[in-house]
Parts: C-alpha cells; structure tokens; sequence
C-alpha cells in the first residue's frame, strides 16, 4: 500500500516538474470550512468529504454480476481472481481488481497492472503511482479518500505491453460493474487505452480529447495523460497540471 504524500504542496507541485510558476493562490475558507480553490486566482471551491468510507483493494478476478445494482464486492473479487477470459490470466502472479473508497466521487482509470503491481496486487504503486498521488495531492485529494483506482484491464500484459482489443473486451464488463457499483460523479481516464475502453472509439489521441467533458453512460469523463507517460515526458506535465485543474471545477459545478 503505498503512504499518502506528506509533501507540501509547493514541493508537490515540484515533484511534478510544475515549479513555483504553477501556484495556486490560496484564499481563507470560511471558519469551518473544508474546501480547496479550484484553479490559479479563482475563488470557487469544491468540498471535501470527511467521512470515511470502506475500501476495497487488492488482487481478486469468473462472471460479473448481471445485477448493475449489486454491490457485493466479493463476489466481484472473487470473478476477477478466477477469471480466464483471456490468454492474461496465464502469467500473472495476482489478478487487480482496484483499489479505494467504494463509494468515491471520484474515479480514475488507468490501463492495467505493471510488474509491481501484478506483485504487489494493488494499481499505480510503482514509479507511475508515486506521480499519481503527487498528482491527487496536488489537488487536496488522496487514494481511499473519496478516490477510487481500476485498470481498464486487471491482469498485467506481458512486458507492460499494451493490452489487446480481445483483452479489453474481455475486462469490460469487470470494469463496468465497479462503475455501477460505486456511481462515481467524475470518471477520470489515464491514459488512450482507459479512454478507449470507456468512450468506445478505435483511434485516441489523448492530446485531442484533453480539456472537454465526455461521457460514460451518463457520468462526466475526462482524458487526462498516464502517469507512465509523463514520468517519459516531463514537458507534457504542465498540461497534467491543467487538467486537473480543469477536473476540479469540473467536479466543483457536479456539486452545485
């Protein structure tokens, strides 16, 4: 499991290869108040939740539920530990189902399990995941704190390679019953493969879908880059920075 950052946010912003130029100006709540600013200068601000709610994490892969309002979570573990849908199952050592807060308004999906996850049998704990929770504290949020973390495929693809149509396929329908399941406000895609799984479409340039809202059966969905790509890109982590910006406010009016 990997520890929450203790970095401040100017360190974490650092950590990102944003520097000083990308601070958020900080105004004071109202007493009481559990909020954070939207976006560089702006005054509007998004609660945060404080209760804390179950989590669910781990490796776990035979047949989802046909029953989108079931949520028993272990049975869905269950099928995905046992699943032999495709050729993925032959090498892993631990099938990932997701892990965090089962009821989160936020959702983020990346595409599947890489060597230390298929070790370790939980998402984004490698390099990639450290990134990512730099990346959610840049916004006051945290893994198992209203953020809940899948794959578009949850066993990994020999080599880190990218998985096939047949292996996304033959995911879907996990991924689509945790969707049911938790009814997030906001689906945030990482990466083409997780928005090709969710918005259905052949070709995805990541770069061509940043900035819009989209939309999986009725929830908000936005494409943002994956954490592996920037850590090769580090020019493109200042688009990171916008778009989660941009997920922010549009989290914000989901709220109001």
């Amino acid at each position: 499991m990997n520890t929450v950052s203790t970095l401040t946010r100017e360190q974490t912003l650092r950590e990102m290869g944003l520097g000083p130029v990308w601070k958020l100006a900080i105004r004071a709540p109202a007493e009481g108040a559990n909020t954070f600013p939207l976006s560089q200068g702006e005054g509007s601000r998004v609660r945060v939740g404080d209760d804390h709610r179950p989590l669910v994490g781990g490796c776990d892969e035979v047949l989802v539920s046909q029953d989108a309002s079931s949520n028993d979570w272990s049975a869905l573990q269950s099928a995905v530990l046992d699943c032999r849908l495709c050729t993925l199952c032959q090498q892993r050592k631990q099938a990932v189902l997701g892990v965090g807060d089962v009821q989160a308004d936020w959702l983020f999906v990346g595409e599947g399990p890489g060597a230390d996850e298929d070790e370790k049998g939980e998402p984004f704990v490698g390099q990639a995941g450290k990134l990512l929770d730099n990346m959610l504290a840049a916004i006051e949020l945290k893994r198992g704190h209203d953020v809940y973390i899948a794959n578009a495929v949850k066993c990994r693809p020999p080599g880190n390679r990218t998985p096939t149509d047949e292996e996304l396929n033959s995911c879907r329908p996990y991924l689509k019953q945790q969707i049911a399941m938790i009814k997030p406000r906001l689906i945030v895609t990482l990466g083409g493969t997780a928005a090709k799984t969710l918005l259905q479409r052949d070709e995805i340039k990541v770069g061509s879908l940043r900035g819009q809202v989209h939309e999986y059966e009725g929830i908000p969905l936005i494409v943002t880059y994956h954490p592996s790509y920037l850590l090769r890109s580090p020019m493109e982590k200042a688009k990171a920075w916008e778009d989660l910006c941009f997920m922010r406010r549009t989290m914000f009016d989901l709220k109001q």
